[in-house]
């Protein structure tokens, strides 16, 4: 085959890939999309998450579970919604002073495959659980944590009302997540990145095809911030607030069960 038909259809495949992509973000098949993509990059997401971020990652989590408040409850049971490779449930664990249990849950069980081991079993077990239906009873957790997964639950609302359903009355739920910044120079900056680099860095990392680009897709559908406290509202939290995250690059949400 002439080099210049096998570039056009790698070329063809990857656009198809992309739409594809993009029909997730939007919400059309997102759930098989998520659940499917998810599984494909889980041997290399622990490394592109750091690599892509620059680490930062790391020291949101830890601000995520600062405001998760869990010192109120240092033995209670927490849950780590959209947990991926447990990164955030793990470092839950080792927080001085913490004697609980944390939950791991997620739909895509091959990145709860490569979690395990990252803390005792003692102290944090992954479920396999869609977070529209969690295998928990009302009212049976202390609060809980989702970093980077929300926007990926196909209904929003949903989720934030099944996560209210498992939270004892006052726990808190936080929400850390990718946001769009408000200055206009360092959205640019943003998008240039997240558009360009990423999707690249991220497709020879992973070697997925469409998976690094469904995430600033994902992100630009997104509710913003405000919309996103008004949804935490509705769905029966109190006392909610949010704060940016250099420079909006992303936020962190928190809000009380009532």
């Amino acid at each position: 085959m002439p080099i210049a038909t096998k570039q056009v259809q790698r070329e063809d495949a990857a656009n198809a890939a992309r739409d594809v992509a993009r029909d997730a973000a939007r919400g059309d098949g997102k759930r098989e999309y998520v659940q499917g993509m998810f599984s494909d990059i889980a041997p290399r997401y622990d490394l592109l998450n750091h690599v892509l971020s620059l680490n930062i990652d790391r020291a949101w989590r830890e601000k995520a579970l600062d405001v998760l408040a869990w010192r109120e409850r240092p033995g209670g049971v927490y849950l780590d919604l959209c947990a991926g490779t447990l990164d955030v449930g793990a470092a839950l664990t080792r927080q001085e002073g913490f004697s609980g249990f944390v939950v791991g849950a997620d739909f895509a069980v091959p990145m709860l495959r490569h979690g395990v081991g990252k803390a005792p079993a003692r102290l944090l077990a992954p479920v396999g659980a869609d977070a529209l239906a969690l295998p928990l009873a009302a009212s049976s957790v202390d609060g809980a944590i989702v970093a980077f997964g929300i926007r990926n639950v196909v209904d929003l609302a949903g989720g934030l009302r099944e996560a209210r359903r498992v939270l004892k009355p006052g726990a808190r739920l936080v929400i850390l997540e990718f946001s769009t910044p408000r200055n206009a120079l360092v959205r640019a900056l943003y998008h240039a990145y997240f558009h360009t680099v990423l999707p690249m860095v991220g497709r020879i990392i992973s070697g997925h095809r469409s998976a690094y680009s469904y995430l600033p897709m994902s992100v630009a559908h997104f509710p913003s911030e405000e919309r996103l406290a008004d949804q935490l509202r509705h769905a029966g939290f109190d006392e909610v607030s949010w704060q940016p995250l250099m420079f909006g690059i992303a936020a962190i949400h928190v809000g009380r069960a009532s």
